[in-house]
């Protein structure tokens, strides 16, 4: 197993409100979360970074290698649950950090199982010898407009509140979050990332540059791609290949 992550500023923001974490838990189990903050003066930084610290103290203080997978299922929900928990209560005990929120994307992989949460529209992909796959779904107005018929694919692309999230963790005293679990057989990679990076980079792309290289030139190779196209956001990615 192989991990590799790494987050990049962009050309046009003064601060980066993305946060990434990926390490080894045990023998061939690996977690990596991604969260993109949201928030006026420095806030989206502080609610990502509280939710990141939050996901992963929960998983590192619970996981054990013999968890059954709904014990596991369990982990995570709650670890982005207890993210919220601490998020919103920081909102409100500071006026100038009211409203603060972030995405949140997290998967857990074990041996050949992928367990991921998220909420927002960081994303995650399973990458295969088959091709790649977006697994998670973005919680999204303009994904909304889409799902219900309103807009096309290629509208949604470039439509103006294609970055008006309907989801987020701290916002609310509580939050909706998106479960999957999948078990493969053959080699596989999991990446997640912001949207800084997908606004750019094409599934087919991420593919072509992740599956089956190395991870951290990988990364970096997709952060400075999104740089050259103009890096209007902050870029962040991390990869577990097994």
């Amino acid at each position: 197993m192989f991990i590799a992550s790494d987050t990049d500023i962009g050309k046009k923001r003064s601060e980066n409100q993305d946060r990434v974490h990926a390490e080894f838990l045990a023998d061939n189990v690996a977690v990596a979360v991604v969260c993109d903050g949201m928030g006026g003066a420095s806030s989206g930084g502080v609610a990502s970074q509280l939710a990141i610290d939050a996901v992963v103290k929960r998983i590192k203080e619970n996981f054990r290698k013999d968890m059954k997978p709904n014990s596991i299922r369990n982990l995570m929900l709650t670890s982005v649950h207890y993210a919220n928990t601490i998020v919103y209560g920081k909102s409100k005990e500071d006026i100038d950090k009211n409203g603060m929120g972030t995405t949140c994307v997290a998967a857990l992989v074990v041996d050949k199982t992928v367990y991921m949460v998220s909420v927002g529209d960081s994303r995650g992909y399973l990458l295969t010898k088959d091709g790649i796959a977006q697994i998670t779904t973005d919680h999204t107005y303009v994904e909304m407009l889409y799902r219900s018929g309103q807009i096309t694919k290629e509208e949604a692309k470039n439509h103006h509140m294609r970055n008006v999230i309907t989801k987020a963790v701290g916002v609310e005293s509580d939050v909706e979050v998106d479960y999957f679990e999948l078990e493969e057989n053959d080699n596989f990679a999991v990446l997640l990332c912001s949207d800084g990076l997908t606004n750019y980079c094409t599934d087919n792309m991420i593919y072509e540059t992740v599956f089956g290289n190395n991870l951290d030139e990988a990364i970096k190779q997709l952060i400075a791609f999104a740089n050259e196209c103009g890096g209007k956001d902050n870029i962040t990615a991390a990869v577990i290949a097994n």
